[in-house]
């Protein structure tokens, strides 16, 4: 499915939508969530949390 409809229907409230684009971008967001070497649970969380708020405002 292409990323647009994906994330049309994320903004739309569906789980799985969300939970894809989630997955999509865990590589990245767990290499951000490390700090000296040592993954950061709290800064995953708050990772997250901001790809949520990217998909709720994003507009095309």
């Amino acid at each position: 499915m292409e990323f647009e409809k994906i994330l049309f229907r994320a903004q739309q409230g569906e789980t799985q939508s969300i939970e894809q684009i989630i997955e999509m971008f865990r590589p990245m967001l767990i290499r951000n969530a490390l700090v000296e070497g040592v993954f950061d649970e709290e800064l995953y969380q708050e990772l997250i949390i901001e790809v949520l708020k990217c998909i709720r405002y994003f507009e095309n």
